[in-house]
């Protein structure tokens, strides 16, 4: 079946255009509508990062959730996993965060989250979809069973106290200097404080948002910033969030990056010496390095591919029983703990191992070579362009160049209309040369 509205990480536009307050009333109303069984008072609790936007979208969600009988719990700007533990841990029946993650400030985003703090199951989301086209305005809450909404105090430090408690009693940071890019995003307070509460020495960037600097020249998809800090303070690391604080990258003392793929390696094989994998092996998506995998293999440890997305990743983790999971781009998941990924939560996982060997993040944190990796993208205008004959045979002849020692991958975008094409393999130049061949194809007919 089509999704009308939900990708493959909620709702998520151009806000005011896509994202509009009229779509978020009925997002409101109609996942308020599924979410109520029985005759309790129901609670949604919503969160946001600190795009401009988010004042409008929270109000219009509010006024959503309310008209159809939910109590509404506002935590202003938190991470997005805090929600998941939040959503939990205050009993709610429905968690909401309002972000377009690593997006630019000029896109939003609605995501939900059911009352166990997981992301909707694709049944659910379907759910909402045909109650957001349905006649709304007939189920509305009558009287005393319209909703109330209040803002709530302390949730920043019930989040930085639970991300503490990941780590055992005996590690501290004291020692470590410590470069913190929070992207001007939802953990510009949080990161920096629990960082400092651990002992660190914590240098903070990206934490002056002012509604229109999220991600921008910042955070974890543009690490210049942390990479000239970490070098400028002699830092012993940087660590690098996005706008709503689920995904991370860590730049190590000499200015070189740890991706996501580094990082699952140095919290799995950690894990695996102290008996704490539940499973011999890892989840990751397609887009993880064959690199990660012959490393993994190395150790005993098996890789499991999900497609791209970290809601893959997950659904993959709980069918089979893993506790570590992850991709790339940096999101790592630690069911243990979170119910989606967390930055914050990863970075601390990661300095508890540079703490316990007294090691360079240099030496610790880069387990492997990455084999050649071209990513490029091809952005589109309407059309379905990878149906074209001529992409087709591209594809083709480009698998069969790069043999069975090498991977081809070309996928739309989840999120935008935008189509990736990866390639990866022992010989680079071989590798660019077939990635190219789908591009050219692509952009002939995307046009």
């Amino acid at each position: 079946m089509v999704r009308r509205y939900f990708g493959t990480d909620g709702i998520r536009g151009l806000a005011n255009q896509v994202i509009t307050p009229e779509l978020a009333l009925k997002v409101g109303q109609a996942a308020g509508l599924v979410f109520k069984n029985g005759e309790h008072r129901h609670r949604v609790l919503i969160g946001k990062d600190t795009r401009l936007s988010g004042y409008m979208i929270e109000t219009a969600l509010v006024a959503g959730f309310t008209s159809v009988g939910m109590d509404v719990l506002l935590t202003g700007p938190i991470p997005t996993p805090g929600v998941g533990m939040l959503v939990r841990s205050m009993r709610a029946d429905l968690g909401v965060m309002i972000s377009a993650s690593h997006n630019p400030y000029t896109d939003n985003g609605i995501k939900l989250f059911g009352p166990d703090g997981f992301k909707l199951s694709d049944e659910v989301e379907r759910k909402i979809e045909d109650l957001l086209d349905s006649e709304l305005h007939k189920q509305l809450a009558q009287g005393d069973d319209l909703g109330r909404a209040k803002r709530i105090d302390g949730v920043q430090d019930r989040y930085i106290e639970f991300a503490k408690r990941t780590l055992p009693r005996d590690i501290d940071l004291a020692g470590l200097r410590v470069v913190v890019d929070c992207a001007n995003g939802a953990a510009y307070k949080v990161a920096p404080g629990a960082l400092w509460e651990l002992g660190a020495d914590v240098i903070s960037i990206g934490d002056e948002p002012n509604g229109m600097n999220i991600n921008k020249d910042c955070g974890s998809t543009d690490l210049g910033a942390i990479t000239r800090k970490v070098r400028e303070m002699r830092a012993d690391i940087g660590i690098a969030l996005d706008g709503d604080a689920d995904r991370v990258m860590i730049i190590d003392e000499n200015g070189k990056v740890v991706d996501g793929d580094q990082l699952l390696a140095v919290i799995a094989a950690s894990w695996k010496e102290d008996g704490r994998l539940s499973k011999p092996g890892v989840v990751a998506t397609v887009m993880s390095n064959l690199g990660l995998e012959r490393y993994l293999g190395g150790i005993g440890l098996e890789l499991m591919r999900t497609p791209v997305g970290d809601r893959y990743v997950l659904e993959r983790m709980r069918s089979g029983g893993y506790n570590v999971g992850g991709e790339q781009s940096g999101h790592i998941i630690l069911s243990d703990y979170s119910t989606t990924g967390d930055g914050l939560v990863a970075a601390l996982q990661m300095l508890a191992v540079v703490k316990r060997h007294n090691k360079p993040v240099s030496e610790l944190c880069h387990r492997f070579e990455p084999l050649p990796q071209i990513l490029k993208n091809v952005r589109y205008k309407a059309g379905k362009p990878m149906e074209s004959a001529s992409v087709i045979t591209a594809i083709a002849s480009a698998e069969k160049k790069l043999g069975q020692g090498g991977r081809l991958l070309v996928r739309p975008s989840g999120t935008e209309p935008v189509i990736r094409v990866m390639g990866e393999g022992d010989d680079k130049a071989l590798v660019e040369a077939a990635v190219d061949d789908v591009i050219d194809a692509l952009t002939k007919v995307a046009a």
